[in-house]
């Protein structure tokens, strides 16, 4: 029977920052005393808005811990409504939660931007000034890896290091996530997939590498549709040459259609209208897998409304709506089913989600950490072929499960009552715990994490299968996997916090669609300037203001010069590589 007692959650645990400067706490003081002042002096409120508040409690707590009280409510008094009680109760929440990742660097900025002088109020010998800064965040509980399904237990335990086993955890349960057929639950009255959308952040090198050898997990499965839709290709040609042979003699032949062109991986490097493409023609099925953050970072930040809309969409299976444009054509993916796994570096990630209100950034599960100044020895063999090939044959075991599936009519997956009544009590009091700390904005961050964890569930009970050899009438979750899910889900959920917390105080406002921007995104990959008029005219641009957006968007390398009168869309990843070669 499932024992609660097993394991702790221990709420919301606090990450640790680890600084080391020279300056002292009276040095500190007095510069924080400085900024007071003044801020005193000219009635100024610094943060007239939640998060600007939020922020500064976070850093006066992470800079002098209680003795940042008293300068919190001098500084928040200034606010039309400010209450004293609530804020004690909001820096009471801020001293439980230390390793923010909010800093002193925040405040001095906040107080800057207010137009306040933040010069030190002693003088500093920048000599022996040394500071440095990490968020160490939380690994997985060791003893949950001898207790995963065995596909998962093998994918993880070639790697040394806790880091390296988390990230590979998690990339294998999104990547299969991706196949996983004829599996659906219940949850708060939706049907829903196991689909998943997975964010690892972290510096430059910290070791994000290996979780590309995750992708070998359905990589035949990518492969088996490639070859279809080579097949159905060849099919289709020999159909279209019989059709162009005998209708001039019989009209009233039918023209056979062009096949889709079915795929399991989505290649990033896309616009959004192309991703989701790509995704109809695979029956609203498909893998986003990018390692690269740069390039996803560029691609969304020229199209991001467009890309936010679809995610936000998918992660919950809503259809999504486009207009093809080559065969003027109204598309409507019924049902999506996609899958994402993402990496970049922390300021990678502004890009991708520049706002953590915005509800993209509630679908995705985080995993952050810090680079670390070990060496590992890179002639160390963990297997004997390699992991490329030691994945494929994981891959090779996954793709007979995946037959089995395909052949298979639905099942549905389930929690026991008592799972459900456990999982309903923990959610409500990590809701609480969240909305304490951060404010009800963010509670969106739990609610979808119960969603996830439900997912997560689901994969690895159907992942039991391979351990068991048969396929059950009903796929009911065991107690030894629900235990592994709410443990790997309280720590995402600190690591989500961390996050969320940088974007809270680093967030940049989206870039509105303009008219010209509209204008772009309906043009076609090739046209006439003929046909960009007519396009212009649909949404009541005139052509001299078509002619002007022209000539525009050709010096910004998101069109190529007009070659005999027709102009062509540069692709995503050419327009970066060349304003990079501009910058350089």
């Amino acid at each position: 029977m499932f024992d609660p007692s097993q394991w702790k959650t221990g709420g919301l645990q606090a990450t640790n920052t680890v600084q080391k400067h020279t300056n002292d706490t009276d040095s500190l003081t007095a510069d924080i005393e400085k900024v007071v002042t003044q801020i005193e002096a000219r009635h100024i409120d610094i943060a007239p808005d939640y998060k600007e508040w939020l922020a500064c409690g976070f850093a006066l707590a992470d800079m002098l811990q209680e003795a940042g009280r008293d300068y919190f409510h001098r500084i928040s008094k200034f606010y039309s409504d400010y209450n004293g009680v609530e804020c004690d109760k909001q820096f009471d929440n801020c001293l439980k939660a230390k390793g923010t990742a909010v800093t002193k660097r925040t405040f001095f900025d906040m107080a800057r931007r207010a137009g306040i002088d933040i010069s030190p109020a002693r003088p500093i010998d920048n000599s022996n000034v040394q500071y440095d800064e990490f968020i160490e965040t939380p690994c997985f509980p060791e003893e949950i890896y001898s207790q995963l399904p065995g596909l998962l237990a093998e994918a993880c335990k070639v790697f040394p290091t806790a880091r390296e086993k988390d990230i590979i955890l998690l990339g294998s349960i999104v990547t299969l996530s991706s196949a996983m057929p004829n599996v659906f639950g219940i949850y708060h009255n939706d049907k829903v997939f196991p689909n998943l959308y997975l964010f690892i952040t972290a510096q430059a090198s910290a070791g994000k590498g290996s979780l590309k050898h995750c992708k070998r997990l359905v990589h035949q499965i990518h492969m088996q549709l490639r070859e279809q839709s080579a097949n159905y290709k060849v099919e289709y040609q020999v159909e279209l040459n019989q059709y162009l042979q005998h209708v001039k003699k019989d009209p009233t032949l039918v023209k056979p259609t062009e096949p889709k062109d079915k795929m399991l991986f989505l290649p990033a490097n896309n616009s959004s209208t192309g991703i989701f493409q790509l995704l109809d023609d695979s029956d609203g099925k498909g893998l986003l897998f990018e390692t690269e953050g740069d390039t996803l970072a560029f691609i969304f930040k020229t199209d991001y409304g467009n890309y936010s809309d679809g995610f936000r969409k998918a992660f919950h299976h809503e259809n999504i709506s486009y207009y093809r444009r080559t065969n003027r054509e109204y598309v409507d993916i019924q049902t999506p089913r996609l899958s994402a796994v993402l990496t970049g570096t922390p300021r990678q990630i502004i890009n991708l989600i520049p706002d953590a209100e915005d509800g993209l950034f509630s679908r995705f599960m985080y995993y952050r950490f810090s680079l670390t100044n070990i060496w590992s020895d890179v002639f160390q063999k963990q297997t004997d072929t390699g992991f490329e090939e030691y994945f494929n044959s994981l891959g090779r075991r996954y793709f007979e499960l995946y037959k089995q599936l395909l052949s298979f009519p639905e099942k549905e997956f389930h929690f026991s009552q008592a799972q459900k009544t456990h999982f309903n009590q923990q959610f409500e009091a990590w809701q609480n715990e969240f909305i304490n700390l951060l404010g009800p904005e963010s509670v969106a961050n739990v609610r979808r994490l119960g969603l996830i964890c439900f997912r997560t569930a689901m994969i690895m009970t159907v992942l039991r299968i391979l351990d068991t050899g048969e396929i059950p009438q009903s796929l009911k979750c065991s107690d030894t996997d629900f235990n592994t899910v709410m443990k790997i889900g309280n720590v995402l959920l600190e690591h989500a916090k961390t996050v969320y917390l940088q974007l809270l105080t680093t967030s940049k406002k989206v870039k509105q669609e303009t008219m010209k921007d509209k204008f772009y995104n309906l043009l076609p990959d090739e046209f006439l300037r003929r046909e960009a008029i007519e396009i212009a005219a649909k949404l009541n641009i005139k052509p001299r203001t078509a002619d002007k957006y022209l000539n525009e968007l050709t010096p910004s390398n998101l069109l190529k010069d007009p070659v005999y009168g027709k102009y062509k869309k540069q692709n995503m990843q050419s327009v970066q590589s060349i304003q990079n070669e501009q910058k350089n």
